[in-house]
């Protein structure tokens, strides 16, 4: 189920939080990709709710939370896309501040969103799906590169990309993401559908990846599985951060985890 479809508390304009009292945080961000204060609507639902945290390049953070608590709101927000629309905050990414960019301008500048249905475009195939991403500058992975990393790609690379099964569906949005010059990969609930030997692929992929620097913000519904994965965590609820640690921390306390992922 979407984040999209948290029923958050509606609130008129005019009672919305004085954003004009908060501190301008300093232009220097500590980390790679550095999320300060970010507050964002949806229509009239208040989802994101003040969140902050910091990701250091080549980590793997996964964003966890119940149904509902924000994740892909964040995750959009962060990505700078319309909606929601982030109402304060900012974003800055290796001193890039994001937060004053359109969408494709952060997409430019690195920062790349893997959505949970995938977006493959039908009547393309495979290969023109990848190739359709290196249309615009920087480009980043070669097909030849991508094709080493996915093979079940190579082998289909003539076939529409929408008829592929959801494992190779996944493989191609994460391929074609990797085809543009990215710094940061936000993954929204990957695993989603797809069989336990399906999703040992794909952590495989992740790992190599990360080895190639690249920084990586998964939210997940598997929790247990994206954890493992993890180098940290950030939980959410209901808009707002509630644990910011290492996925160890989490795996070993019970009491989080019945808390804020019912697990």
């Amino acid at each position: 189920m979407s984040d999209l479809a948290i029923e958050a508390t509606k609130r008129p304009a005019e009672d919305r939080p004085d954003f004009s009292k908060h501190a301008n945080v300093a232009a220097t961000a500590p980390a790679f990709l550095s999320v300060h204060d970010i507050h964002a609507y949806y229509g009239e639902s208040y989802i994101v709710q003040g969140v902050s945290f910091n990701v250091h390049e080549g980590e793997i953070l996964a964003l966890l939370g119940r149904n509902g608590a924000g994740k892909t709101s964040t995750l959009r927000t962060i990505a700078r896309l319309d909606n929601p629309s982030l109402t304060y905050g900012e974003i800055w990414l290796d001193h890039q501040h994001l937060h004053t960019m359109a969408s494709h301008e952060a997409a430019r500048a690195g920062m790349v969103l893997v959505p949970e249905d995938r977006r493959i475009i039908p009547g393309l195939t495979v290969e023109e799906n990848i190739q359709l991403a290196q249309i615009v500058e920087p480009v980043g992975w070669s097909i030849d590169r991508l094709y080493d990393l996915f093979p079940r790609l190579g082998e289909r690379r003539n076939q529409e990309g929408v008829t592929l099964s959801g494992g190779e569906q996944q493989m191609l949005a994460i391929a074609r993401a990797l085809a543009r010059d990215i710094k940061v990969l936000l993954l929204d609930e990957p695993y989603e559908g797809l069989a336990p030997v399906i999703v040992d692929e794909i952590e495989k992929t992740l790992e190599i990846i990360k080895m190639q620097g690249i920084t990586t913000i998964l939210v997940e519904q598997n929790a247990i599985r994206a954890l493992e994965l993890a180098d940290r965590s950030v939980i959410l609820d209901t808009g707002s951060v509630v644990f910011d640690g290492t996925a160890k921390e989490v795996l070993d306390n019970k009491e989080l985890r019945e808390n804020y992922l019912a697990i």
